[in-house]
């Protein structure tokens, strides 16, 4: 495994080292700090909109380290630090949250649908679900052409309502395709509980439907996370098919920023999950383990907090999108009646 998804995995038996825990523990500090850069800009006008990951870093970075760097990420709109853990730098997430002239896709996606195609991760969009059989057949089409491939595919638990959820399903079990769901169920879709999106006993028993297995993973449990996903990893890359992951968190934030959770959300829940913060606990594992200290934890909060208010100053320094970009990447080459459209735009 690494951090970077540019070495071969570990086997399933083996750990996280030492120097990988505490590079993960700084993925999710600053992830943290960036979630809160992103919300401050959104309250100030400099971005349109923003949906968080609080409470969700250890599922999202956990997942996706048991990845390689060949392996294809399909995203929802949560898994901000999935790019960075890619060597993404911050200033490319802020450039796109900006819509700035930097910005990879100029400005033309929302805010959180980023797409970083050099470290194979696909651009995410609006319509919830649609991810699903996008990964299914990238997998399916690796597995034809001989490619030694895994999709991993990210959603709520809200997304499983969807009917691309259950078509995507039915072909990963029919073509035992190399894919792995990973469903972050934190309880809420929006204001709709967890409780009102199925009837079943899990998410996860789904799968047994469409003739594969579905694991439950404690959300919050960096570790846990990465082993179980891990060992859906190797199992797909072995030819064995795929997996579905149920990882149980909690959604600590709105869901978005034009979102009240004080509306729907329990505070005595809340308060409740907030002992279970996932950066919290891998504070305590790392004391146990002997990884932790009170000037290394400073340190690492320091250094995030300073990285993300300079990537996010930079990234407003940038000038806006040239107005020929509206005509641009419509077609591979620009055909006449678009010059024409452009020249007289300009004029």
């Amino acid at each position: 495994m690494s951090i970077r998804g540019t070495e071969k995995p570990k086997t399933a038996e083996e750990r996280l080292t030492e120097a990988e825990i505490k590079r993960l523990y700084e993925l999710m500090v600053k992830t943290r700090f960036f979630n809160e850069k992103a919300t401050s800009l959104q309250r100030q006008g400099r971005i349109h909109n923003f949906l968080g990951c609080l409470g969700q870093e250890a599922a999202i970075l956990g997942s996706a380290c048991a990845l390689e760097a060949k392996d294809w990420i399909f995203p929802s709109y949560r898994e901000h630090s999935i790019p960075l853990l890619r060597g993404i730098r911050l200033k490319e997430l802020f450039n796109h949250l900006i819509g700035n002239g930097a910005d990879r896709v100029k400005g033309r996606n929302i805010p959180p649908e980023y797409s970083f195609r050099d470290v194979n991760c696909v651009s995410i969009s609006a319509p919830v679900g649609t991810q699903f059989p996008q990964a299914v057949g990238v997998a399916r089409a690796a597995r034809i052409k001989g490619h030694d491939i895994v999709t991993m595919v990210y959603a709520g638990e809200g997304a499983t309502s969807e009917g691309d959820f259950h078509v995507a399903l039915n072909f990963a079990g029919v073509w035992n395709a190399p894919v792995v769901f990973f469903i972050q169920n934190n309880g809420w879709a929006i204001s709709v509980p967890a409780g009102q999106q199925t009837a079943s006993e899990s998410f996860a028993i789904k799968a047994e439907a469409y003739g594969f297995k579905g694991e439950i993973v404690d959300g919050n449990d960096l570790t846990a996370v990465y082993k179980t996903c891990l060992r859906a990893v190797k199992k797909a890359r072995k030819g064995e098919g795929p997996t579905l992951i149920e990882a149980r968190t909690y959604r600590l934030g709105p869901h978005s920023t034009s979102d009240d959770p004080k509306l729907y959300q329990d505070e005595i829940e809340v308060i409740a999950w907030k002992t279970r913060d996932p950066i919290l606990l891998l504070e305590q594992s790392m004391r146990k383990l002997g990884y932790w200290s009170k000037d290394f934890g400073e340190q690492i909060r320091q250094r995030a907090r300073q990285e993300v208010q300079e990537a996010a100053n930079q990234a407003l320094a940038e000038p806006l999108p040239t107005r020929e970009t509206l005509f641009q990447d419509v077609y591979h080459e620009m055909p006449w009646h678009l010059r024409e459209q452009m020249k007289e735009f300009q004029a």
